[in-house]
């Protein structure tokens, strides 16, 4: 059967309303509260829709929260690596403390620890895909000659995500930029690469 474009719009839409209905939904009842049942009535489709495109809740919702911080953290390629890690980082930052993605996330955290189904998930759609992309970042800084050949950048791309997922996970205060810079200067410094200028002070030099 071929599919018409005026269904696949239809589709599109729906899906739009589902993942809207889902953030709104979050942000007003908080992550544990919020129901399949209850996204479709806020969506206007059927609950089978949505299982027909999602296994869970927990799908519905990362799929809501992977598309919105996507877009709020771009790997930028300015020539300078510390100034493209800290935006990044900032925008990771900001996503996370903001409701509702902050409790989204915390709540897809918790769920995936008891559903199998969903922990693939995150890792294939959210965590593999950054992951991979900040290493990339971090690869041509080594072609860039900011960052030494032979540094652990799977390493270093932990030691940039850890302290963000240690403060979601624990509740703790989120990092300001001045703790952003610091982590980002700091993991520089493991990898062997030359000391950034600071927020917006130029372009590292190459590594001598």
């Amino acid at each position: 059967m071929i599919t018409s474009p005026s269904s696949l719009r239809r589709s599109e839409r729906s899906r739009r309303s589902t993942l809207d209905a889902a953030l709104e939904l979050c942000g007003e009842k908080g992550y544990g509260r919020v129901t399949v049942e209850a996204i479709a009535n806020r969506a206007g489709v059927s609950k089978k829709t949505i299982y027909r495109w999602w296994p869970s809740k927990g799908a519905v919702m990362l799929e809501a929260f992977t598309e919105a911080f996507v877009g709020a953290t771009p790997f930028a390629d300015t020539g300078d690596v510390a100034a493209d890690l800290r935006r990044h980082i900032n925008g990771a930052v900001r996503m996370i403390s903001t409701s509702p993605y902050g409790p989204l996330y915390a709540g897809i955290l918790s769920d995936m620890h008891h559903d199998e189904a969903l922990a693939d998930a995150v890792k294939e759609q959210l965590v593999a895909p950054r992951f991979r992309a900040a290493e990339d970042r971090l690869r041509k800084a080594q072609e860039q000659g900011q960052v030494p050949e032979g540094a652990d950048l799977p390493l270093a791309v932990e030691m940039l995500y850890g302290p963000v997922y240690y403060r979601l996970v624990l509740r703790r205060p989120p990092q300001d930029e001045a703790t952003v810079a610091a982590l980002v200067e700091h993991v520089l410094r493991s990898l062997g690469g030359p000391p950034s200028d600071g927020p917006g002070r130029g372009v590292a030099g190459p590594v001598s």
